[in-house]
């Protein structure tokens, strides 16, 4: 079973009103939220860690996690108000407006985190609950205590305006990217994470050497390209589409990585320490196709496992 851990929050989308200039409908989200819920509807075992408030925001959540098939047994509930983000669209680009002050996802500690059942193989990280503390700091301690026997994702996804104290998170972000299997990043996230003219094969050859056993960048229209020891390095192309917008590309893009990962056995820390050129390309495909069906209709909207060819 895969892990996710981090945020779940509601996206606040413009719609057209009558009486007004817009108004806006709430819509679950959330990177890791959107990961899960690809997950489940590509009908990979997936349960879903986060802190989840007990208002109707917080049960909208969880009815939809599931209702894709996600386990929520790892969810901490308290009464502390849901993460609202409020989408602004332009050209099919999204920008947002985040409320998280003292959130129920926000504030889970140490202190809250469950044990984690054998079952569990898989941990994925990323997103804005790794900029947001004490959120942040809880998960940088649950994948240092339960991520050494597991196979462990991480896509810092960075938002530098969430990051309160650069110098602090670079740290807990570095360690994070030493103790994981896999690292994805987008083009911006990886010039952001290594300052500096190198290029970005350089620069992703150099998050290899920081413990990785694959580093993938994504690089929005342009594909995405798989890094591996031994200079192998695979790359794909995006999906042709016609593009309504592209919230919750890269998390649905993530979600097909594990679900062709796991469908070749390799979500294993002594597998894919042997994973073949090949098995990336394959995994990087099936990436692109998930995405290439999101991306295609508004909001993070990911394909069943029944819609792909």
């Amino acid at each position: 079973m895969i892990l996710c851990c981090g945020e779940a929050l509601i996206d606040m989308i413009p719609e057209p009103a009558v009486s007004a200039k817009s108004s806006f409908t709430p819509y679950s989200g959330g990177a890791i939220f959107n990961t899960a819920i690809a997950l489940g509807r590509l009908s990979v075992s997936t349960a879903m860690l986060t802190g989840l408030s007990e208002d109707f925001f917080g049960e909208q959540l969880s009815s939809d996690l599931q209702a894709a098939g996600v386990d929520t047994h790892y969810i901490i509930k308290s009464d502390r108000p849901t993460t609202l983000a409020f989408v602004q669209l332009q050209d099919g680009q999204a920008s947002y407006l985040f409320y998280d002050e003292n959130s129920a996802g926000r504030m889970i500690t140490s202190a809250d985190l469950p044990k984690l059942d054998n079952n569990i193989k898989t941990l994925y990280f990323g997103g804005i609950s790794l900029s947001c503390e004490p959120g942040a700091n809880a998960y940088a301690e649950l994948l240092a205590t339960e991520g050494e026997t597991r196979f462990v994702m991480l896509d810092p996804n960075i938002r530098p305006s969430f990051i309160r104290d650069e110098n602090r998170y670079r740290y807990r972000i570095n360690q994070m990217i030493s103790q994981a299997d896999l690292v994805k990043v987008s083009d911006e996230d990886l010039h952001w994470i290594l300052n500096g003219d190198a290029s970005l094969e350089q620069k992703a050859r150099q998050l290899l050497t920081m413990g990785p056993q694959l580093v993938v960048v994504t690089k929005g229209s342009e594909g995405a390209v798989g890094f591996l020891p031994g200079d192998m390095t695979v790359a794909v192309a995006a999906k042709v589409t016609d593009v309504v917008d592209t919230v919750g590309a890269g998390d649905t893009f993530n979600a097909g990585m594990l679900a062709s990962l796991d469908s070749m056995r390799l979500l294993d820390k002594v597998a894919f320490s042997q994973v073949s050129a090949p098995q990336v390309e394959q995994a990087l495909e099936f990436g692109a196709s998930v995405a290439a069906v999101t991306v295609s209709r508004a909001g993070a909207n990911p394909p069943w496992r029944h819609e792909l060819a």
